[in-house]
């Protein structure tokens, strides 16, 4: 089996929802009374799903090219913004941030449709800060 850039992108999904299944969500996820969610069953889903789509990786690689170092800029643009927005969350708040972050990153994909423009804006952190503060009865930062 030859290692190429999807296979080893593959593998290192793989042991990392394997690293996050097994030592990380158990070590800083806590456990609460009460409620019918636990706070680790999101979490541990999507570290079998990442596993899963890694292995999934190592076994059937796709057959495209590289991308330009263009896309690997705008990739570093978006990881940086997405960085910066989780230090001003935890200093500003979810509300406050949420849909600014959710604009600039609509705008920096070329969105400009008022409709959606509104939907990711209000409607996505609207419906996040009900599910996770209301239903889920969680806070947010």
């Amino acid at each position: 089996m030859k290692i190429n850039a999807d296979r080893a992108s593959g593998l290192f999904f793989l042991f990392f929802g394997l690293a996050l299944y097994w030592f990380i969500i158990p070590t800083f996820v806590e456990q609460v009374e009460g409620g019918w969610v636990h706070p680790d069953t999101v979490p541990n889903a999507v570290a079998i799903v990442l596993s899963l789509c890694g292995a999934l990786l190592i076994l059937r690689p796709t057959k495209h090219h590289t991308q330009e170092a263009s896309e690997f800029v705008r990739a570093g643009l978006y990881f940086g913004l997405l960085m910066v927005a989780l230090v001003l969350l935890g200093r500003f708040g979810f509300v406050y941030i949420a849909p600014i972050i959710a604009l600039v990153i609509m705008l920096l994909i070329g969105e400009r449709r008022p409709f959606w423009l509104v939907c990711g804006v209000v409607g996505m952190p609207g419906a996040i800060w009900f599910l996770v503060v209301q239903v889920l009865d969680r806070a947010l930062p």
